[in-house]
């Protein structure tokens, strides 16, 4: 979900023009020219190179609520008490995704544990959101540690969200493994991109991690209200499978997308020499 680490673009800025993105591509080719060292010299540290470019990708994150949601998340980190710190936020956000999965779960015996999945994803963004917002309000940037702990956290996240649903009664395992498997796929697409590209895109179409969250849990209402099956193409299916198998294939679809663009931004930042 969303990113605690520290980055040029705060959350909330507009995508970066195509101009920017390949200018950012360029810049860090030549950085990692630059490391380059002739045989037989002391290669410099690997965390002096690691550090230089961990704090300069652009982050690109121009979903719908993006703007709203600064304005609410600096807000709210101003007068955050100061004895709560991102670590605690960051903690909080992966504690609640054990509660959603573990009512998603509980569903299977008792329909109404589904609202304790819905006050779970609510405590999620506030967890996950804040916590970077309140380390730039405060000066407290911890540039890779923030986003290699947060990354780390919204993997296991997802991993959480993905059981409860495949154990649960509203969702068949197939489709939530598919769903995983695609949302790592595009994780690690999205490291490689931040490493070689310099650029971490958060949003897609205009849907971010906060979107995502209102529609899971806008369709978890819906299962308490309308229950579990849809009519779709003739035939009755789970509202969570369609839901997952269509995520699953967005994502896959972003997947390839991301990568040729990534891949032609590169090949043209470093051709073949002639």
């Amino acid at each position: 979900m969303e990113a605690m680490a520290i980055a040029a673009v705060n959350p909330g800025t507009r995508a970066a023009p195509a101009t920017t993105v390949a200018a950012t591509v360029s810049r860090t080719a030549r950085m990692a020219a630059e490391e380059t060292v002739a045989p037989g010299e002391p290669a410099a540290p690997a965390a002096a190179g690691a550090s230089a470019r961990a704090g300069t990708h652009v982050r690109e994150h121009g979903s719908i609520l993006a703007d709203a949601e600064k304005r609410a998340l600096v807000w709210m980190a101003a007068r955050l008490p100061h004895r709560i710190n991102a670590d605690h936020l960051t903690a909080l956000g992966l504690l609640a995704m054990v509660g959603v999965g573990a009512s998603y779960w509980a569903s299977r015996w008792h329909e109404l544990a589904l609202l304790g999945a819905v006050a779970g994803l609510a405590l999620n963004w506030f967890g996950d959101s804040l916590d970077g917002t309140v380390a730039r309000v405060r000066n407290h940037q911890r540039p890779r540690y923030g986003f290699y702990v947060d990354h780390v956290v919204d993997v296991t996240s997802m991993l959480l969200l993905c059981a409860g649903l495949a154990l649960s009664p509203h969702m068949s395992p197939v489709p939530a493994l598919l769903l995983l498997a695609a949302y790592l796929m595009v994780s690690a697409e999205a490291y490689l991109a931040t490493h070689a590209c310099g650029v971490f895109r958060v949003s897609l179409l205009k849907v971010g991690p906060t979107e995502l969250r209102i529609l899971l849990a806008a369709g978890t209402l819906r299962l308490l209200t309308n229950g579990s099956e849809v009519e779709l193409l003739g035939g009755t299916w789970l509202l969570f499978d369609v839901g997952g198998v269509a995520a699953a294939a967005g994502l896959f679809g972003a997947l390839g997308f991301s990568a040729v663009r990534n891949g032609l931004a590169l090949y043209r930042a470093e051709p073949l020499p002639r």
